[in-house]
């Protein structure tokens, strides 16, 4: 009942039956997976991990938008996944990226046969401290997944409509695809990070002290 429940939540990666979020069930599988025991350490989940779809996040500070007539052009993407809009918002106290390796802007596909631009992000990894990821529609239930921590690893690939935080010298941050960062640079870590995640691409995925709850 649960996952009939969950059902009519837009989420995962497209194509493939039903829907896929960590902590639930397996990516490509039909039956949920047995909730992982909270624990302090991190233990790596195996094979690939789901992409999460995302809300935007409105407003911004910190960062002015595109000049009319200026947008930036996204590249299509022809490695990433399928994705269905608008699914979920993450938020954590702080993120921290490990090994940059570029900032672009793409266009992806979405599961209705358009493109969104997004921002792409590749790394070897990423850490969320005090994660929650809040999966909606407009109306109906959300499914809410928090975690001490949450970390991906190997050959990291985010897709964002919008980030928002507070960088350690206090100075406020906005970006998105109109408004990419500047000389495909990031810093390595911010602080109360919200972001408007269009999906998310790993080797790995682990979690500390992890819970699922409907709302």
């Amino acid at each position: 009942m649960l996952i009939a429940a969950l059902s009519g939540i837009s989420a995962a990666r497209v194509p493939g039956a039903g829907m896929c979020i960590p902590l639930l069930m397996q990516c490509g599988s039909a039956q949920p997976s047995p909730a992982p025991t909270p624990t302090s350490t991190l233990a790596p989940a195996p094979g690939p991990i789901p992409t999460f779809p995302a809300i935007p996040i409105p407003g911004g500070i910190g960062s002015a938008p595109a000049a009319p007539g200026s947008s930036v052009v996204g590249v299509p993407d022809t490695e990433a996944p399928t994705f269905t809009l608008p699914a979920a918002q993450l938020g954590g106290s702080s993120i921290s990226i490990s090994g940059l390796h570029s900032v672009s802007v793409v266009t992806v596909p979405l599961a209705d046969g358009t493109r969104t631009t997004a921002l792409k992000i590749v790394a070897d990894g990423v850490t969320v401290e005090d994660f929650l990821l809040d999966v909606r529609k407009a109306t109906g239930p959300s499914l809410v997944t928090n975690a001490t921590r949450m970390q991906l690893r190997g050959a990291v690939t985010v897709y964002l409509d919008s980030l928002t935080a507070t960088l350690l010298d206090g100075t406020a941050l906005a970006l998105g695809a109109a408004t990419p960062p500047p000389g495909n640079e990031l810093p390595p870590t911010m602080l109360r990070v919200n972001l408007g995640l269009v999906g998310v691409t790993a080797n790995s995925i682990a979690f500390t002290a992890p819970h699922q709850s409907l709302k």
